[in-house]
C-alpha cells in the first residue's frame, strides 16, 4: 500500500482552448501533468515545458508507459499484462514497495506475479534505511535508460503520485541526506508547538509552505532540514529540468463507493494473509514500529494493536479509514479532469484491451499519442 503521498502541486495554468475532460465528481480541474508528449493535435496529450537551454526533441526520447490510480484500481495487474503484450519492464513507483520483508501491507507483486514480468524498485531497501524522491528518482531513470536501451518497454507503475510527478516533470529533488540529530530536535519542538516549526517554513519559504500541510510534521520537517543545510529553498525541488521521456499516461479510474468497497476488501485480506504477523516478524528482525517505514497505513495500525492500544478491530477499521484517505490525497495527484492522463473505467472489468489499444498507437506513432 502506497505511503507518504508528499504534497499534491499547486494548479497551473494550461491551454484553455482544448476542452477537458469533466469530472463526474464535481472537483475542480488542476494543473495537468507533463509528459513530455508535443501537442501536434486535439487530443489528450500535454507537453513538458521547455528547459532554459531548448528541449529535446520528441523522437530522440524514449517511449515509456504510466500507469497511474488511487489504491487497490487495479495498476499491478494491468502493468503486468501489458508488459507481457509490448515486451515492457515494470518499474515501480511505490515508497513503501521499495522495503524487504513488508510484503502484505504494501499489496507488493507477489513472487508468481513478478515472474511474469520483470520489475525493479522492489526490495531494494531495509526498513531501517533510507528512501526519498532523490533516491527514487536517481533509481527509476537509470532504470527507464537501461531497460529502453535494452530495447525493452519502460512501464512505471505506482500510487506515490509525488514519485510520477517528479520523474515526468524533471523535478530538482534536494541532495540533503537525513540529519537525525536534527530531526530529532525539530520533531522535539514540533511536539511542544507544532505551529512553531510552520511559522518557521511560511517565513524562510511561502511558496513551500503554501503547498505542505502543516499537519504533515514529517514534510514540514525535512523542509526546514534542507533549507538549513543548503541555505536553499526547499520550493527549488520543484523547478523543472529537461523532458526525459514520451509518455503516455493511463489512468485507472472506479466511483468512490465502488472503490472504498475494494479497499476494504483489500485490507480484510492483509489481515487474513498475516499483516499481524509480518509486523511482529519485522520486530524480530530488530525493525521497531519508530522507524519512518513503519509510520504507514496498515503498519502504524498493527502497531498500536500489538502495543495494546487498539483492538484488532480498531486497527482494521482504521487501516481501512486510512486507506480512503489515501485513496483521496492520490486523486489530487491524478485528477479525472487532468488532459494528459488517458481514463479506463475499471467498474466492469479488466481494462486490459483498451489500454493495450492505446498503447500499440501511442508506439506506432513515435511523435503523438493515441
Amino acid at each position: 500500500m502506497e505511503g507518504d503521498q508528499g504534497d499534491p502541486p499547486g494548479r497551473l495554468c494550461v491551454n484553455t482552448d482544448r476542452p477537458r475532460v469533466g469530472d463526474p465528481m464535481g472537483r475542480p480541474p488542476p494543473r495537468a501533468i507533463q509528459t513530455g508528449v508535443p501537442r501536434t493535435r486535439q487530443d489528450r496529450s500535454a507537453r513538458m515545458p521547455d528547459s532554459p537551454t531548448g528541449d529535446t526533441p520528441s523522437a530522440t526520447r524514449p517511449p515509456i508507459i504510466v500507469v497511474v490510480g488511487p489504491t487497490a484500481s487495479g495498476k499491478t495487474a494491468l502493468a503486468i499484462e501489458l508488459a507481457r503484450r509490448f515486451g515492457g519492464e515494470i518499474i515501480s513507483a511505490d515508497s513503501r514497495q521499495v522495503y524487504r520483508h513488508m510484503n502484505i501491507g504494501t499489496a507488493k507483486p507477489t513472487a508468481a506475479e513478478r515472474a511474469q514480468a520483470p520489475h525493479h524498485l522492489i526490495d531494494i531497501r531495509d526498513p531501517d534505511e533510507q528512501f526519498g524522491l532523490a533516491d527514487f528518482l536517481d533509481l527509476a531513470h537509470g532504470a527507464a535508460r537501461a531497460v529502453a536501451a535494452a530495447g525493452r518497454l519502460p512501464i512505471i507503475a505506482g500510487g506515490t503520485g509525488q514519485y510520477i510527478r517528479a520523474l515526468l516533470e524533471g523535478w530538482q529533488a534536494p541532495r540533503v541526506p537525513p540529519d537525525q540529530a536534527l530531526r530529532r530536535r525539530l520533531e522535539a519542538e514540533a511536539a511542544v508547538d507544532p505551529a512553531a516549526l510552520y511559522r518557521e517554513l511560511v517565513t524562510r519559504d511561502p511558496e513551500a509552505a503554501r503547498v505542505i500541510d502543516p499537519r504533515n510534521i514529517r514534510r514540514v520537517v525535512r523542509a526546514i532540514e534542507v533549507m538549513r543545510a543548503t541555505g536553499q529553498m526547499f520550493s527549488a525541488q520543484r523547478r523543472k529540468g529537461r523532458a526525459s521521456y514520451r509518455a503516455l499516461v493511463i489512468g485507472l479510474a472506479l466511483e468512490r463507493d465502488a472503490l472504498y468497497r475494494r479497499i476494504d476488501q483489500r485490507v480484510d485480506q492483509m489481515f487474513a494473509a498475516g499483516l499481524v504477523e509480518e509486523v511482529r516478524g519485522l520486530a524480530s528482525r530488530g525493525y521497531a514500529c519508530d522507524l519512518a517505514a513503519l509510520d504507514s497505513i496498515g503498519y502504524a495500525e498493527v502497531c498500536g494493536f500489538l502495543a495494546g492500544d487498539l483492538t484488532l478491530t480498531e486497527a482494521i477499521a482504521r487501516t481501512k479509514t486510512g486507506t480512503h484517505r489515501l485513496a483521496r490525497a492520490q486523486a489530487n495527484w491524478f485528477r479525472r479532469s487532468d488532459p494528459a492522463i488517458h481514463w479506463l473505467d475499471v467498474a466492469h472489468g479488466a481494462p486490459t484491451v483498451p489500454a493495450a489499444a492505446l498503447v500499440a498507437r501511442f508506439l506506432a506513432s513515435p511523435h503523438d499519442e493515441p
